[in-house]
């Protein structure tokens, strides 16, 4: 296939990924942000990423469906993402929120109406929402359907692990539980994400491959092996995203969004579970409609 004339902006490369993605394909993570918007206090901050560089993005990798998620940087004014989702299309697009922790009833049942699926308690950074708000929040959006999604480094994850088991609605670990390298497999974090998942109530997002690996670009080979045996474990609630603007690593150093999606042919060889991880899983987990 030809390259791509115009690059996208935060991804290198202009190149269409190998990879032939099914109908109703879904990035399950992803930001935009605008500098008119002000960052929350401790909080970096990206340069704008807006939903017109993402529909280049979208267009390149030939996704259908996506997820935009609430980044750090603007704690709970959800305004620009709730816009940006609008703007996307509800029919094809959801939202996890940051909210308060009293966050008004009225509220969580407007962003439900909005597209909002899910709770995010990022605890790797300051926030509003740490660790002991989860089981209050989590008994208030279940009836909802919803979800909460918790990005957590391995200690954070391991002393919170007995809490994550307790949630009575689902739990969607970011970016493969941040598990950490060289150890891998082998580590403690593994070894709780496993017991999440075999629970049977854990999803995992397969997203950040660059995040822990030290074998570092383009195969991530080492975050590949904590992929692929997540896949095996429960491949009925894997989910992948790019995590765009991939606001972790240097403006001059972001990765190629094309070979990420590839290495999901390394980390799911089947084609039949790629498109579960891709298409069916979002499905049930987002209420996203059939693609059609």
């Amino acid at each position: 296939m030809q390259d791509i004339p115009a690059p996208v902006p935060w991804s290198a490369g202009t190149a269409p990924p190998r990879l032939e993605v099914p109908a109703g394909a879904t990035d399950c993570h992803f930001h935009v942000y605008d500098g008119r918007w002000p960052s929350a206090a401790g909080t970096p901050h990206h340069p704008d990423a807006s939903v017109e560089h993402y529909r280049l993005l979208q267009a390149r990798l030939g996704l259908a469906r996506g997820v935009l998620v609430q980044p750090s940087a603007y704690g709970t004014d959800n305004s620009l993402h709730l816009r940006a989702l609008e703007a996307l299309g509800r029919e094809r697009f959801r939202m996890v929120a940051v909210v308060v922790p009293d966050v008004p009833d009225g509220t969580l049942r407007a962003l439900d109406a909005a597209g909002v699926r899910g709770i995010r308690f990022n605890l790797t950074m300051p926030g509003v929402l740490r660790a002991e708000h989860l089981v209050p929040l989590a008994r208030r959006v279940a009836p909802l359907g919803w979800h909460c999604q918790v990005n957590a480094s391995e200690p954070t994850l391991l002393a919170a692990a007995p809490l994550l088991a307790s949630l009575p609605c689902p739990l969607v670990l970011d970016h493969m539980g941040q598990v950490p390298q060289p150890g891998g497999t082998a580590t403690p974090a593994f070894q709780a994400v496993r017991r999440l998942l075999d629970a049977g109530r854990t999803w995992v997002k397969l997203s950040g491959a660059y995040l822990r690996s030290r074998s570092g670009a383009p195969g991530y080979a080492d975050a590949g092996a904590v992929a692929a045996a997540l896949v095996r474990a429960a491949p009925e609630r894997m989910l992948w995203g790019t995590d765009w603007p991939h606001p972790t690593q240097r403006t001059d150093a972001k990765p190629d969004d094309a070979t990420l999606l590839d290495l999901l042919a390394d980390w799911a060889a089947d084609p039949a579970t790629r498109r579960r991880v891709l298409v069916e899983n979002p499905s049930r987990l987002y209420g996203f409609p059939p693609p059609g």
